[in-house]
């Protein structure tokens, strides 16, 4: 099958470059002395059974981590890094996740358990393959990359072709080009990928004896991808001469019994298309599985985005070169695989030769098909790693154990970094890090907990979510189908709101709207001398809000006020303020499940520094950001700060006195620099069935209620005085009650879950 040709004339070179990718990684999870766990896969997964993204290979301490099917590879990659930080995140604190193909720290064989699965069936068969292979076989761990070529490519260039009549015949043909080639060049990707020089030596051992082929300090390439690695006898062979020739030939070694099972058959490429081989047949080839790859131990989640890009060119270049191999080439190839795996890595390869000018003719096409330069670029680095073989990941492994002492050392070592860079922003999902936290935390628990999530627009927070048959749509981490439409327009206006609460009988306080700014400023005497609050109708996040608790005594003062309000909409609010404390109440449902203490932004004296020194040493904790992607808010210093420190006498060049408050805000939201704190426990149950009546009295499933309280000890009473609604808000910030200042976490993202998949146990 010749397709340069085609696609040369035709133009499709981008096109070519599209196609569907997925990697699923395994890795052992070991303890703080590398050694490999003996303790059951961790419950906090949920049933790996149908776990979209986290399961078990072969033994339960064997994580196998699953990326969705992506259209590009810097999104599986980033699935990848995201699943990699929740599996950290959740691990105990003494276990990880070694960063090595090859088993270290093995315990002995009767302590390793085959992975507990529903089916037992698949546990029947892992036993069989302890039986037939030994467990240290199975303990072997790498990378499996799944590409899908784009079907508008095949189709495009199916209609260029006249070799074929059927599109499905032809996607085969595709296919198998795809695969006999891989199989026959394979082991180019090997010299330059391979990263398994070593073993320790009770990975040889059976029944007490010393089965090792190698000598004393031997070093090799790959032994994962060598005769000793987890590869099926040499007599186990399946005849790639055609798709026909290849499911017969499988299925006469399962009918034989010198196969147990097709999965039992450990090629470098599998084709994907259903349960069975001889689906292949029927329905066609859907996707090839590409299982060469070791570890590196370099990279976090075991394989470079660049070299992942780099196996991407590899295969294009399978389906660009005119040859189609045959099982006679298949067969050159899968030799040529054990001598490179068994070569001495710090040498060059025997078949230098070869490898350079498949690369050559690789980096040509990339210029052919208008591939990235930097892309470019970073082929010619590995074309040069033939002429020195210590530039190759395994070269510099080698080095690394040399320098360390051993590779289980190194393993420690490696894992343990890795582990801890999973830490450094607890609180977000790297990879996901433009959508805001409460999303990332939702995100976090979905991936967890096994529930498929597809990004419908990552930009605006939009989720489907999916378990089993059961679909859900979340946006901004808890707006759902569960509430009714008309909710989030009664809290969006507060004057609305106000109204609906008072006719429902919650106490509110009194107010005055105004549509015009110079209107409102005529009414300055209706307020001087009172404590009020001055906020636009419509309002989230704090924005626009101007709080005089000492009396407004300023007509210049109250229409600065009121202008930032109207900045913010057509409509202002000056309202009475109530004397108490503020707290925030996440209500779903019927349940209060977290109270909050919003602490407005401030700053403490220290008889040094001025308001501004004390301002920018606060915002230099780690914790306060732009207030969506971090847990708090970083204080400005705008017009409403200037007015709050006018009130006290202050200008942000004062400096206050040792332990002096500095207030520079009077609203306590979060997301204007305030701090928050956790009052669940500590508040009246009375209170919070309120919260959760006036979120009823919303028609909202999940809300977040204000109440100004004077004491949260005493029960409420039915009077101003006792307590008052001061707002009620869709949508409401999760990650201030996961991620508090002070006190305990409430992880509410998991009971949004669980309100959405009520079948999860």
């Amino acid at each position: 099958m010749r397709i340069q040709s085609l696609i040369k004339d035709a133009q499709l070179g981008l096109l070519f470059q599209q196609g569907t990718f997925g990697l699923e990684k395994e890795s052992q999870r070991i303890d703080r002395k590398g050694n490999i766990v003996t303790t059951a896969h961790p419950s906090v997964f949920g049933n790996r059974s149908d776990h979209p993204y986290i399961q078990t290979d072969f033994a339960e301490s064997q994580l196998e981590l699953i990326t969705p099917p992506t259209k590009s590879l810097e999104d599986a990659y980033r699935w990848l890094s995201a699943i990699h930080e929740v599996v950290l995140r959740s691990l105990p604190e003494e276990e990880f996740i070694s960063p090595l193909s090859m088993p270290v720290g093995l315990p002995p064989e009767a302590d390793i358990q085959e992975a507990q699965f529903d089916d037992p069936k698949d546990v029947e068969y892992r036993q069989y393959l302890s039986k037939s292979y030994g467990k240290y076989k199975q303990m072997v761990s790498g990378i499996h990359y799944n590409y899908q070529i784009s079907d508008e490519f095949i189709e495009n260039l199916f209609n260029l072709q006249n070799e074929y009549s059927s599109l499905k015949e032809f996607q085969n043909a595709l296919y198998m080009k795809l695969a006999n080639n891989f199989l026959r060049y394979q082991w180019i990707l090997l010299y330059l990928l391979a990263a398994t020089p070593t073993v320790e030596l009770q990975y040889f051992m059976r029944n007490g004896v010393n089965h090792s082929p190698l000598k004393e300090k031997q070093l090799v390439r790959s032994l994962r991808s060598s005769p000793y690695g987890y590869v099926n006898a040499l007599d186990i062979v399946v005849n790639h001469d055609s798709l026909n020739e290849y499911v017969n030939s499988l299925e006469q070694l399962v009918s034989s019994g010198r196969l147990i099972a097709e999965k039992e058959f450990y090629s470098n490429v599998r084709l994907r298309g259903g349960k069975k081989a001889r689906e292949l047949l029927e329905n066609g080839v859907k996707y090839a599985e590409f299982r060469l790859f070791d570890l590196n131990p370099f990279e976090p989640y075991g394989i470079s985005l660049q070299d992942a890009k780099f196996i991407h060119h590899f295969l294009l270049f399978m389906l660009w070169i005119d040859e189609t191999s045959g099982q006679k080439a298949v067969e050159i190839g899968k030799n040529k695989l054990y001598q490179v795996a068994l070569e001495n890595p710090c040498a060059e390869t025997q078949f230098r030769n070869e490898g350079e000018q498949i690369l050559t003719a690789l980096i040509e096409m990339l210029k052919e098909i208008g591939v990235n330069q930097n892309e470019i670029v970073y082929a010619q680095t590995k074309l040069a790693q033939f002429a020195n073989p210590m530039e190759t990941i395994n070269g510099k492994l080698i080095q690394a154990i040399q320098q360390i002492g051993s590779d289980k050392q190194l393993a420690i070592k490696l894992s343990q970094s890795y582990k801890q860079r999973a830490f450094e922003r607890f609180y977000a999902i790297s990879a996901f890090d433009n959508m805001e936290l409460s999303t990332q935390a939702l995100l976090f628990d979905l991936i967890q907990q096994g529930i498929q999530v597809e990004l419908l627009d990552e930009n605006d927070q939009f989720l489907a979510l999916k378990f089993g048959e059961h679909l859900e749509y979340v946006k901004n981490g808890n707006m759902t189908s569960h509430d009714q439409y008309i909710s989030p327009l009664i809290m969006e206006n507060k004057v609305v709101t106000k109204k609906v609460l008072a006719k429902a009988g919650f106490n509110v306080p009194k107010s005055v709207e105004f549509t015009q700014l110079n209107q409102a400023i005529e009414h300055y005497p209706l307020f001087e001398g009172k404590a009020v609050v001055i906020k636009p109708k419509s309002t989230n996040y704090g924005l626009g809000i101007t709080i005089f608790q000492q009396g407004v005594n300023d007509r210049e003062d109250f229409a600065q006020a009121l202008e930032i309000a109207f900045r913010e909409d057509k409509e202002v609010m000056v309202e009475d303020y109530l004397v108490g404390t503020e707290y925030r109440f996440f209500v779903l449902g019927d349940q209060t499940l977290a109270v909050l203490l919003r602490v407005p932004a401030n700053v403490i004296g220290d008889g040094i520094h001025s308001v501004r020194e004390l301002v920018e040493i606060k915002n230099n904790d780690s914790l306060r950001g732009d207030g969506s992607r971090s847990p708090l808010k970083k204080i400005a210093l705008g017009d409403i700060e200037l007015l709050q420190l006018k009130e006290q006498g202050l200008t942000p060049d004062s400096i206050p006195v040792l332990n002096q408050n500095v207030q520079l805000r009077a609203n306590s939201n979060i997301s204007t620099g305030g701090d928050s704190i956790d009052m669940t426990d500590e508040m009246h149950e009375s209170y919070k069935q309120l919260a959760v009546g006036i979120a009823k009295a919303m028609g909202a499933k999940v809300c977040g209620v204000d109440l100004i309280i004077p004491d949260l000890t005493q029960p409420a009473e039915p009077t101003l005085s006792s307590w008052g609604v001061i707002e009620a808000n869709f949508n409401p910030m999760m990650m201030m009650h996961i991620f508090p200042y002070q006190g305990k976490s409430r992880r509410l993202t998991k009971h949004i879950i669980r309100m959405l998949f009520p079948e999860i146990v």
